[in-house]
């Protein structure tokens, strides 16, 4: 038979794991918002906060703010109009985090327009956090998704075009001829550089959630995945501190693990601004030549609604929408103009 003392620290244990367990569950009540990355935001936030202002889960909310942009025909960077790899394949990659570290990802998905909700049944029935290419195809299949082809008129003719002077490699950037510009048209960091939707929510109840849904760098090496299927890199969200996303070249922010470190600083005490601006200059400091002309933002949102948003280049916006202002574009601060 335990004793008095044996029974009192098991008690004391138990209690102290259910205290650590429900802690990133546990929040108290909090004024919903959501924000995304790029001004084609505006429009995957009114989805999402459909899903907020009748109470609804952050998760859900990201979801269906994502799944806009993936089958706007006028987007050339995000779902089922975004140019494809040099080989002429549309493949597209996303991510999808909730407040309990609960995460999903599909990389170098072919002929599915919603990889958002294919990433998120990858967390919510598999063991696994990412899937990719022929395999990530199959499992969509599988759950009902309907495969289809997704190169757009308007997407093969520009491939077609870029064809006729390529050295047949990815051009950095080049992702940036979105919404009519010519491909490669647009100075880098300006007004039009419009690539991965990275989208964060803070619901009624205080849960954090993040999606980040792209169809990747324009004409890129078939087979190259970014930073947005990549949890840590392009999307990262933390129920106790924050959450965080990113934008731009794929390759700097996985180098840097950039959501991830982000959301860390927060963890150490900085606000989301402060926390985004540390983790560009990190990136700066590390590759000085490079950061003069490639384009890094981070978009960041922590547990009390307080945003933060900084980039390399000038011309990085974000849409935020709390309500009050439910088509607010907010410029970022830059280091470069």
């Amino acid at each position: 038979m335990p004793n008095r003392r044996d029974v009192f620290k098991n008690t004391l244990a138990l209690t102290s794991l259910a205290a650590i367990s429900g802690a990133a569950t546990a929040a108290p009540a909090a004024k919903p918002i959501v924000v995304s990355t790029w001004d084609f935001g505006v429009a995957a936030n009114q989805a999402a906060w459909d899903v907020l202002k009748g109470g609804g889960y952050a998760l859900d909310a990201v979801e269906a703010g994502a799944r806009i942009p993936e089958v706007d025909l006028k987007n050339h960077s995000v779902g089922r109009a975004g140019y494809p790899d040099r080989d002429g394949h549309v493949s597209l990659d996303a991510s999808i985090m909730d407040e309990k570290w609960r995460c999903g990802a599909v990389a170098a998905l072919e002929h599915i327009e919603h990889p958002i909700s294919v990433a998120r049944l990858v967390m919510e029935k598999t063991p696994h956090v990412l899937l990719v290419g022929a395999g990530a195809l199959q499992f969509a299949v599988e759950q009902g998704f309907k495969p289809e082809e997704l190169l757009t008129p308007d997407s093969e003719a520009a491939w077609k075009d870029w064809l006729k002077t390529a050295k047949y490699q990815p051009v950095a950037n080049s992702e940036m001829s979105t919404y009519g510009h010519a491909p490669g048209s647009v100075v880098p960091g300006d007004v039009h550089n419009h690539d991965t939707l990275g989208i964060l929510a803070l619901d009624a109840q205080g849960r954090l959630s993040g999606a980040c849904t792209t169809s990747g760098m324009a004409w890129k090496l078939r087979g190259r995945v970014g930073d947005s299927p990549i949890i840590g890199a392009g999307l990262y969200v933390d129920g106790e501190i924050g959450a965080a996303t990113s934008t731009g070249v794929g390759e700097e922010v996985i180098r840097n693990a950039g959501s991830f470190l982000v959301v860390e600083l927060m963890r150490q005490g900085r606000s989301p601004q402060q926390a985004c601006e540390e983790a560009v200059m990190r990136i700066v400091k590390r590759r000085p030549e490079a950061a003069k002309t490639l384009q890094v933002g981070f978009l960041a949102l922590n547990t009390k609604g307080d945003v933060g948003a900084f980039a390399i280049q000038k011309g990085f916006v974000y849409a935020q929408c709390d309500g009050t202002k439910t088509d607010r574009v907010v410029p970022a601060r830059s280091v470069f103009g």
